[in-house]
Parts: C-alpha cells; structure tokens; sequence
C-alpha cells in the first residue's frame, strides 16, 4: 500500500451536498488514476456514476446509513459479477484489501471538516461489503472505525 498523500486527494461536492451536511444522504465515489497516483473523491448524495471506469470497476463507493440508533458507514467494492475467472477475482479481492486502508483515509480527511463538526462519525463502525459471485469473495466485514484510518 502506498502512503496517503493528501496533495494528491482532490475533493468535489455535488448536488445541495455541503462541506458540513447533511450527513445522510452523503455517498462518496473514491476514484484513482493509475497513471499520477491522483485520488478523486466526489461527495453528493448520489454515487458518481459517471467517475466510475466501468471496465475495470475499481472505485470504491461509501454512505452513511443509520438504523434509528447508530450511524455506520457502508462501503461497497465490486470484486466481480461473473465476468471474471476465480483466479483474476481473488487477484481484485486481494488488491481491494490492501489499498482499502488508503482509501479509508482519503475518504476521512478528504471530508475531515464533516468528522470535525461531528467527532461521533469516527467512532461508526466501517462495514465493508465485498460484491462477488464466488462465495469466497461475497462477504461483509467490519473494519473498525474511522479513528483508526485518520491521519
């Protein structure tokens, strides 16, 4: 995994989305070049579909969910829906797991004013949700909190 560099995060806003709120609906679509190293995170409160390289599928899409008691935060990372063999998923799957962290952490400091206003959304628990048809790859995990991916 390669160190977070915040020069390389750059960070847009959309649709009535603010620095400071809401916080539910707020997605983030989390994109790279592989070429810079640049990482581009749109916050709205729709994904950023139109970010998204739809032939590699390696964004990693994030919101804020609440069940009426606690806020989590929802990640969503497409391994595959078939269309690759089981070698090249769990090549995609492995990639996933390591870079998540860097992830995580552009995702915290690219919406740190959020999380300052809010301190509580450090401590919701991540749940990460690996898409896949191979039963190896489909899962859901916790990943702990934000606190752990702040800089």
């Amino acid at each position: 995994m390669v160190k977070f560099n915040p020069e390389k995060l750059f960070v847009q806003y959309r649709h009535d989305i603010t620095i400071m709120e809401p916080i539910i609906p707020r997605r983030y679509t989390l994109t790279h070049s592989d070429e810079t190293g640049d990482l581009f995170l749109v916050i709205g409160n729709e994904y950023a579909w139109d970010k998204v390289n739809t032939k590699m599928r390696d964004e990693v899409l994030g919101e804020w969910i609440s069940n009426g008691e606690c806020i989590y935060f929802y990640v969503y990372l497409y391994i595959d829906q078939g269309e690759y063999n089981q070698n090249t998923s769990a090549k995609r799957n492995e990639i996933f797991r390591r870079e998540l962290p860097l992830a995580l952490t552009a995702i915290r400091y690219g919406d740190r004013l959020l999380f300052e206003k809010y301190p509580n959304l450090d401590n919701a628990p991540i749940i990460v949700n690996f898409i896949s048809t191979y039963p190896q790859f489909a899962r859901q995990e916790n990943w702990g909190t934000f606190s752990n991916f702040s800089m």
